[in-house]
């Protein structure tokens, strides 16, 4: 049974986008994954599919109604996890993109305007995650954002499963540098570790510059990092 992922979005037009290209959309054409877009104003009742309305207590821009979110999740509702794609949302974390692809797959859904009524978030448990911290015009990016990550970690889908093994945040860490041919570029060489042929060299020098540049770069990290060990 593949991966499966559903997106409630009022911009279907949106998808697949940049997930039919590339490694995501070779590992579809496969079979690995699958996507289906649903329109939320399929959801609304009046001939207008009119979606959202005022906030009480006032302020700028228009929420987007309970009882109509409600009726379009329950559309694809099973038992996946569902997740609101919001600023104000917990932060994504490599951790969790490894637990979401390790599972059946996700609904995702595409908030708008200010956002959400809160009382279907609650009653529905929704999951509120956050890609970073600032704000996108709606969901549907930061959607992609996810699906790409958890994708290229389901099975069969990068050529060589140990190249995520090294990657950003596995461990605590940031990458270290990368190199290729020509050795010497613009009079910038490779450093001589790289073509000593000493593995346990090579594998200690990354090691060393991927905790500098951790600690450099993402001080929050380095303490985790400090923390397991």
């Amino acid at each position: 049974m593949s991966w499966r992922a559903s997106v409630l979005t009022l911009f279907p037009a949106m998808f697949p986008g940049p997930l039919g290209q590339s490694l995501a959309g070779r590992a579809a054409d496969s079979g690995i994954w699958s996507l289906d877009i649903h329109d939320i104003r399929d959801a609304a009742t009046d001939r207008h599919r009119k979606v959202d309305d005022t906030p009480f207590g006032g302020g700028a821009g228009m929420v987007l109604r309970p009882d109509i979110i409600d009726r379009a999740i329950a559309t694809v509702d099973d038992g996946r996890p569902t997740i609101v794609l919001t600023p104000r949302g917990i932060p994504l974390t490599q951790a969790r993109i490894r637990d979401l692809a390790a599972g059946p797959g996700v609904i995702l859904l595409c908030g708008r305007f200010e956002g959400f009524d809160q009382r279907v978030i609650d009653a529905r448990n929704l999951l509120e995650i956050s890609i970073g911290d600032y704000v996108l015009s709606g969901g549907e990016p930061a959607a992609m954002v996810l699906l790409d990550a958890c994708i290229r970690l389901l099975p069969g889908v990068m050529g060589a499963a140990i190249s995520g093994e090294d990657e950003s945040f596995s461990g605590h860490l940031l990458e270290y540098p990368h190199y290729t041919r020509p050795a010497d570029w613009n009079g910038a060489a490779v450093p001589d570790i790289l073509l000593s042929g000493n593995h346990a060299a090579i594998a200690a020098w990354r090691l060393a510059q991927a905790e500098a540049i951790t600690q450099h770069r993402r001080p929050d990290l380095w303490a985790a990092y400090q923390s397991s060990r």
